[in-house]
């Protein structure tokens, strides 16, 4: 009998195969082998959530050849801290990441229209977790060395192109002519899904939400003691064209994560899957220029900080930001889209790492009862998930609306608004709807099933 790859790898052994035909062989509820497509935190935690509560083995495969250096800091609340410390990978972090959570917003002219000492207070002291900015290197680096003391496979360079069910297996094919097959395949594979192109829902697509990204990671040594002894938190400015964003993303604060957003009509010359790095001295100068045009009005100690920040950017990214139409189905079969690949959403809610690790731990909790069968544990999951994920995107959306551009006189609204916002007993809390107690205190684990 020829194994696929995948069989031949949870084996100890490696070999390409084919497609083969449908297993006709009888077959319990029991649910005992799942593949993964993708690496990235998503795909990595539903493994080790796999590994620590069920008797499924995964194994996991990943479009790029190694592991991927792409992101600068994401931000991490603490309904997903609670679960990454369920996965034995929180303190391993906490010793590299930024824990700091107070949000200061300037204006353009430096004064600072609030401040809040500990964004994250209410969820802090409900569940004892708080809020981190980490580099997103480092968290896929701490989440793979959980996966290969757990001993669970990851293959590299392995891209999808067909995907086809059987009666109780679903197979997967690789353009290297390698295949697999197993009672679930999950696709934790990003905004550009290929599970979900090939079979779940090949007629969505994203969408361009208009708002495009610069960032950067500065040394903190490349700056003043003054301009470090500024940036002890999260820190944003509002800008006519856009905003600021400055915080540090390491524990001993050695290193800055700036980044600037504005709305921006999409370029088309470039492959917009995952951005691209600008290195040349030429591109990185001329945004250089963009910026400094924009940080012309900028006053005061801050707005020297800002500019001291572009000065001493010698790489930059530049990314779009996508989502995806809410409504489109998650699962189709055997096979379950999870994280981006199901609900990307805009990350002005700093929650998209928090919702793939909610994914990962609810359809592990649903797979591990073997009373249930893969499709209804499928349906279950879309039904349980929706409500929260739509709140969190409805979140992002309304938050991304200060980013847009405006004139002298809006920005003079928006400043105000959020004065109000800070100081009034009726204001709207900045930040509420996406760092409110019910959002980042919530437990997916409690979740009724």
């Amino acid at each position: 009998m020829t194994r696929s790859a995948g069989e031949g790898a949870r084996l100890g052994k490696q070999s390409a195969g084919y497609l083969p035909e449908a297993d006709t062989r009888p077959r319990s509820l029991a649910i005992a082998e799942a593949i993964i497509i993708g690496a990235g935190p998503a795909g990595l935690s539903l493994a080790l959530r796999l590994h620590q509560t069920t008797n499924i083995t995964p194994i996991i495969y990943e479009l790029r050849p190694e592991p991927t250096t792409l992101g600068g800091a994401v931000g991490i609340p603490s309904n997903g801290l609670r679960l990454l410390d369920r996965l034995g990978v929180y303190k391993p972090l906490l010793n590299l990441a930024s824990s700091a959570s107070d949000l200061t917003v300037y204006s353009i002219t430096g004064n600072v229209l609030g401040r809040y000492d500990d964004l994250v207070a209410d969820a802090r002291k409900e569940t004892g977790y708080g809020y981190m900015r980490v580099k997103r290197v480092e968290l896929v680096d701490a989440l793979l060395a959980a996966i290969r003391e757990a001993g669970i496979a990851v293959h590299f360079g392995k891209k999808v192109t067909e995907i086809r069910e059987g009666e109780d297996r679903v197979h997967v094919a690789f353009e290297d002519g390698s295949s697999d097959s197993a009672d679930i395949l999950l696709g934790c594979d990003g905004i550009h899904s290929a599970v979900r192109k090939i079979y779940v829902d090949p007629e969505q697509n994203p969408e361009y939400t208009g708002l495009a990204g610069l960032f950067s990671l500065i040394p903190a040594l490349n700056l003043s003691p003054s301009a470090v002894e500024q940036i002890r938190g999260l820190n944003t400015t509002l800008t006519e064209e856009g905003m600021f964003l400055v915080a540090p993303c390491t524990a001993n604060k050695d290193e800055v994560f700036w980044g600037f957003q504005r709305e921006t009509p999409m370029p088309n010359n470039r492959d917009a899957r995952d951005g691209w790095e600008l290195h040349g001295r030429k591109e990185v100068d001329e945004f250089k220029k963009t910026l400094h045009g924009v940080l012309q009005n900028a006053t005061g100690d801050w707005g020297n900080t800002l500019r001291a920040l572009v000065d001493q950017t010698s790489v930059m990214k530049f990314y779009p930001v996508y989502r995806l139409p809410l409504g489109g189905p998650w699962s189709r079969g055997r096979c379950l889209l999870l994280g981006d690949a199901a609900h990307a959403m805009q990350p002005h809610a700093s929650q998209g790492v928090s919702m793939a690790l909610e994914d990962s731990f609810l359809i592990a909790r649903l797979l591990a009862d073997r009373s249930r069968g893969v499709v209804e544990a499928c349906e279950a999951f879309c039904r349980i998930r929706r409500p929260r994920v739509e709140e969190i995107y409805h979140a992002a959306a309304q938050n991304a609306g200060i980013r847009k551009k405006t004139g002298p006189w809006g920005l003079w609204v928006k400043e105000n608004f959020i004065r109000l916002s800070f100081y009034l007993p009726f204001g709207m809390k900045v930040g509420g709807a996406a760092f409110g107690k019910g959002v980042t205190g919530y437990d997916i684990d409690e979740e009724a099933l």
